[in-house]
């Protein structure tokens, strides 16, 4: 008679077995509902998104000169850099760096060197085309970049840093 019993249960679920699970169901759904916007409020507003990325028009820029521009609110140097800015930057040994990295590198296009400002000793803004090297001069410590952003003197301990940008055509870089 046991056996009988076990099969008709199996069988046909009773109402109890039917309020467990419809109660199971409600609390995993509860639980969704409270979780879901502990879980949202963690993603980037809107404003935050709009600066992931940013593009630049750098047909304005003449040969020799450098653009600021502001990505994720840090300054970003665009420089369009002449011939001999160039051949100075690729013919820099890598021993004398002290973090050694070839120019080619650090550039998509040779004539376009686009690096984020900021000195990587303390976070200072260096200036442009200063320094015993044509490059960037950070005035509160004496950090010295060359023309290619690579640290040549003072106390940072790296090149500036090279954001992710691309060409998205001739006259166009997209930051980010």
């Amino acid at each position: 008679m046991t056996k009988e019993m076990a099969v008709k249960a199996a069988e046909a679920p009773s109402r109890r077995d039917i309020l467990y699970i419809a109660t199971g169901s409600a609390a995993v759904v509860a639980a969704g509902a409270v979780v879901w916007p502990l879980i949202a409020q963690m993603n980037p507003d809107a404003s935050t998104r709009a600066l992931a990325s940013t593009e630049v028009d750098i047909s304005a820029i003449p040969e020799g000169q450098i653009v600021t521009v502001k990505w994720r609110g840090k300054p970003v140097f665009i420089r369009h850099r002449t011939a001999a800015e160039i051949k100075a930057a690729e013919d820099v040994p890598l021993a004398d760096l002290p973090d050694p990295e070839p120019d080619s590198k650090r550039v998509h296009k040779p004539e376009w060197l686009v690096v984020i400002g900021v000195c990587t000793h303390l976070g200072c803004i260096p200036t442009g085309k200063e320094g015993a090297f044509n490059g960037w001069f950070c005035p509160c410590h004496g950090s010295t970049y060359d023309v290619s952003g690579r640290i040549r003197s003072g106390p940072a301990p790296s090149n500036l840093e090279v954001p992710q940008y691309a060409f998205i055509s001739d006259n166009k870089i997209k930051i980010g």
